[in-house]
């Protein structure tokens, strides 16, 4: 058995949760390979450390006298940690190199991936293990996209004559040796990468909750956890902001068949959520979880025989694509179809794309609705039971909220509904309590 270990930077924040990695990693052998975020917040009104490295860059690129002293902060950051774990390791040269690689202007993004790059130092310090600096194994091409060939390649290589490593996550390196980050949150990235490579069982993700849940619990009190989910079932919800997993972070280890445990750093003993590419096990209830998003604008487009007009859904769609607008998405009747885009997007190019969809598809009518919020009911249980989509009428119907739109998708895992922003937090209550707590 082997397992790679990656921790947030919630479980890292201090010596004292540096200690709870440490105990954490040597209660399990198998657990090899470590990928560690940058240190965060260690109270609410903290700054995390990757935040003061971009202040810090941007105080040297402008010339402040700020450099100096955010830089100093970021210091003593470390060196609190070191000292709470009483490590003889001392990050003098590798500040120096920070300090001159930040006045010859090397990049936000180098910046940026110090965090990780130190913390890799300080945690491979503490258990013992091997430093791998993530830019000498984690690659990018010459455009910043992510070389998973490349990398699996040196990766794999290293891995393999590594008996135990501390990978950073967040950052890799570009054909130039340029530090090249990915988005926020990459480290989740990183992990998946390597375990992928060290061919492992199991992919750890530690942070400070235990796994998903089933609704957001900012809007539902104390909502059930998900004991196992699929990855299709995650990428559902994922898409719709349940935001505990970084959705890049999916893939890799999705093409390896390797499951991701998402555990608690402060709860360890919690059994967390399991991610798995298939499963004979059956859901606790019908539905796996509910999330939505608010910010939504439908765009209605009519027009009489609108079927039998070959050509119509491409002109309407294309229309949205030259002005740069995805959609979400596209329900449609005989003579109507409805474009659901991101209110932001679409109101800069409003005009631009109703003047193209007259002018190209030459509807008889338009019509545009704001401020309305998509919800996901999700579940691969919702497949094998009948009146799923009647419960939900049910539940919103109860609370006397309007449906904007419901879209099934055909793998029968999702139902999507559109309400009103002012009736978002509602409808979801009112969908869980029909599902989970009267279940």
């Amino acid at each position: 058995m082997k397992k790679v270990v990656k921790f947030g930077g919630s479980s890292l924040a201090s010596a004292e949760q540096v200690k709870k990695v440490g105990d954490i990693v040597r209660a399990d052998e198998s657990r090899i390979y470590v990928v560690p975020s940058a240190p965060g917040k260690r109270f609410a009104k903290d700054t995390k450390v990757t935040d003061l490295l971009y202040q810090c860059y941007d105080a040297a690129v402008a010339g402040g006298e700020e450099f100096q002293t955010i830089l100093t902060e970021i210091k003593s950051r470390y060196q609190e940690i070191i000292t709470g774990l009483k490590i003889k390791l001392s990050l003098e040269e590798e500040f120096a190199v920070i300090e001159k690689k930040f006045m010859e202007r090397a990049g936000s993004d180098y910046a940026a991936s110090r965090g990780e790059y130190l913390n890799g130092i300080v945690v491979a310090k503490y258990l013992g293990y091997e430093f791998i600096d993530a830019a000498s194994v984690i690659f990018f091409d010459e455009d910043g996209n992510f070389d998973a060939d490349k990398t699996d390649k040196i990766l794999s290589r290293k891995l393999k004559s590594t008996e135990r490593a501390v990978i950073p996550g967040f950052y890799g390196s570009l054909p130039n040796g340029q530090i090249k980050t990915f988005s926020r949150g990459g480290s989740d990235v990183t992990g998946s990468i390597v375990a992928k490579a060290g061919k492992v069982d199991i992919y750890e993700n530690w942070t400070d909750v235990s796994g998903f849940l089933t609704a957001d619990p900012r809007i539902v009190d104390n909502p059930d956890p998900i004991s196992i989910i699929t990855y299709k079932e995650l990428r559902e919800l994922s898409y719709m902001g349940a935001s505990v997993l970084h959705e890049d972070a999916i893939f890799p280890v999705r093409q390896a068949n390797i499951p991701i445990n998402i555990k608690n750093t402060n709860a360890p003993q919690d059994p967390g959520s399991l991610i798995v590419s298939e499963t004979s096990r059956r859901p606790k209830h019908v539905i796996t979880g509910i999330a939505g998003k608010k910010g939504f604008t439908s765009v209605n487009i009519e027009k009489d025989m609108m079927n039998s007009e070959v050509g119509f859904g491409r002109k309407v769609l294309q229309a949205f694509e030259d002005c740069g607008v995805n959609f979400e998405h596209m329900p449609s009747g005989i003579d109507t179809m409805t474009v659901f885009v991101h209110q932001d997007e679409f109101e800069p190019q409003e005009q631009k794309v109703l003047a193209a969809i007259n002018r190209t598809a030459k509807p008889d009518a338009i019509d545009i609705e704001v401020d309305l919020a998509l919800i996901a009911v999700v579940g691969r249980g919702m497949k094998s039971s009948h009146g799923t989509a009647a419960k939900i009428f049910k539940a919103l119907a109860q609370e006397h909220i309007n449906i904007k739109m419901i879209d099934q998708g055909s793998s029968e895992l999702n139902i999507i509904i559109g309400v009103k922003n002012e009736d978002f937090e509602t409808a979801i209550r009112s969908i869980y309590k029909i599902f989970v707590e009267e279940e």
